[in-house]
């Protein structure tokens, strides 16, 4: 075919597509429920909090991925083609659904559409980088640390930004989601009272963990991370950065190793022999284990095992 003929066939076919996605996302939000698609669980636990029966809201992860490494699937352009609601963690961490808004020729979502929603927008961010960033650092992330919804007290933020988008496609129901956010901000509140109070007695103690998953978490519970299993984010550890690390968590007293479902145990394993430790794989996300079924029952698991943990450490 001459090359602008088949310039021609492109640019048709990309209208075409595109007025079919305008139609179609048209004919199904009057049609039926909100369609929603989030890149987390997390956030698909937060979209049904305050869509509550008016939305249909499918994660294209699950909660037991790293999340810097996923694996795309055709099935990911097609939700994504027939979503009326895109949300995201953004921060750079889902860098890999930049592809497929594209792939999916879905103006209704595109970025800064109606129906895009970057879930980090008005978070507080940690570790921000302060210097150029450069591959020597590890996988740092140019934005900040990108593990917000690990403070439960985000949510308020996250949902915030949820809102506006439902609002946004569904102005007509703007109450309803109104009052679902609301109820959900008041179990939450009820959560945060009965974590900290759990938590207490165990502000100030020193852990260790893998990756620098748990900043946010670590912050808002009072819990002082000493030291990382990797000597840099994404980098494994050296034989003389264990021994160092080793030292540290003997001079410490440290007693606890924090690891995600989705790291390789191994080292952490032989790091809590040397020192009398316990290693604690603890889910990062919602569905990361198959007792957490809801954002607040992240919290519930995840501080529950610590204080147990804890408890037994203590003892020993």
């Amino acid at each position: 075919m001459h090359p602008d003929a088949l310039k021609r066939y492109r640019d048709t076919f990309r209208v075409v597509w595109a007025v079919l996605g305008l139609l179609l996302w048209a004919g199904h939000a009057q049609a039926g429920k909100i369609r929603v698609v989030t890149t987390t669980t997390d956030l698909q636990a937060l979209a049904e909090a305050v869509g509550g029966e008016d939305v249909e809201v499918v994660s294209l992860t699950k909660g037991y991925q790293d999340l810097h490494n996923v694996a795309l699937k055709p099935s990911y352009i097609q939700k994504l083609f027939r979503a009326d609601l895109f949300v995201r963690v953004g921060l750079d961490l889902d860098f890999w659904g930049d592809k497929l808004l594209d792939a999916s020729r879905n103006p209704q979502i595109a970025l800064d559409a109606a129906g895009y929603v970057d879930a980090s927008r008005g978070i507080p961010l940690l570790e921000v980088p302060t210097t150029p960033v450069s591959r020597a650092a590890g996988d740092i992330h140019v934005f900040g640390n990108p593990h917000y919804w690990l403070d439960p007290e985000n949510a308020k933020i996250i949902t915030k930004n949820i809102l506006v988008g439902l609002e946004r496609v569904a102005p007509e129901q703007a109450a309803t989601f109104r009052q679902n956010r609301n109820r959900f901000l008041a179990d939450l509140d009820n959560a945060m009272a009965k974590w900290s109070k759990e938590i207490a007695s165990y502000r100030g103690t020193k852990v260790v963990a893998y990756h620098r998953t748990w900043s946010y978490f670590a912050q808002r519970f009072g819990l002082d991370v000493v030291g990382y299993v990797e000597p840099k984010p994404g980098v494994p550890p050296s034989a003389a950065h264990l021994q160092q690390l080793i030292g540290r968590m003997k001079e410490d007293k440290v007693r606890l190793i924090i690891v995600a479902p989705y790291y390789d145990p191994k080292t952490p394993q032989f790091l809590a022999q040397e020192v009398g430790a316990k290693v604690l794989v603890l889910p990062t996300s919602v569905e990361g284990v198959s007792d957490v079924r809801a954002y607040l029952e992240l919290f519930d698991y995840d501080l529950d095992a610590i204080v147990r943990a804890l408890k037994e450490a203590s003892k020993g």
